[in-house]
């Protein structure tokens, strides 16, 4: 029974931090008059598929993922509405959508519960409740940020990253909505963080790819961006791998 209640606990907080990350993408791609052919939650077999005026909605049976296919956007079409005939300021907003989603969402939860943690336990005033969840809120984005800098400077190892399958003990370890919700606030500013890295293959490589053709007035040569793609994907995945194999360690 625990191991029940800690998968559907694990699959709803990874869900649905899915679910609003693509969710973002997807919405500002419809703002922006951009085509989507295709948005998926999960990987693997499809579960559920339904066909919309312009977009296929698809479920799949592994849950720890989802995509958004935009027509143009991995190679360029000509098509109304195509992702690759849009400005770049449009395409900028898509690419970042879904990480400032994440970030926004677990801003908002921290403040929320720690407000009302304050509030009911500390001190019954609603101004020095809100002083404090945003106080407290600026001290966990600023000791993210510089947890990365502490990663890219060699002060923190990899021995002190955490992958899916620490942040699956986590969840598995959390007693009580409170916990759960600070653990749902606290990984999903910290997936947006993570994504917005100047690195390909994540959103902010891309918004990245996007400033450097704007600022060369015209955009990088399909086979050139294909390599640094490669490159990226490689690098990302020896990195998975390895912070898998640290978590699978510590177990």
């Amino acid at each position: 029974m625990d191991f029940l209640i800690t998968a559907i606990k694990i699959i709803f907080l990874l869900g649905f931090l899915i679910i609003i990350h693509e969710g973002g993408h997807f919405l500002v791609a419809k703002l922006c008059k951009v085509r989507v052919n295709e948005f998926s939650i999960g990987f693997g077999p499809k579960l559920w598929s339904k066909q919309g005026k312009e977009t296929k909605y698809e479920l799949r049976l592994i849950p720890f993922g989802g995509f958004v296919n935009m027509e143009g956007e991995e190679e360029h079409s000509e098509k109304e509405g195509s992702f690759s005939k849009a400005s770049i300021p449009k395409r900028f907003a898509i690419v970042v959508a879904g990480a400032l989603v994440n970030i926004l969402f677990g801003i908002l939860a921290y403040i929320i519960l720690i407000m009302v943690r304050y509030y009911t336990v500390v001190e019954p005033n609603i101004g020095t409740a809100i002083s404090y969840s945003f106080s407290s809120t600026g001290t966990l984005i600023y000791a993210m940020f510089d947890s990365i800098v502490q990663l890219f400077t060699g002060n923190i190892s990899m021995n002190d990253m955490v992958g899916p399958v620490g942040i699956s003990q986590m969840i598995s370890q959390t007693t009580g909505l409170s916990q759960f919700i600070y653990l749902l606030a606290l990984i999903s500013v910290s997936l947006g963080i993570t994504n917005l890295l100047p690195f390909v293959p994540l959103d902010g490589g891309k918004a990245l790819l996007l400033i450097i053709e704007a600022i060369r007035r015209k955009p990088l040569k399909q086979e050139t961006e294909l390599k640094i793609q490669s490159v990226g994907f490689f690098i990302l995945i020896v990195f998975s791998v390895l912070v898998a194999f640290n978590d699978i360690l510590r177990l």
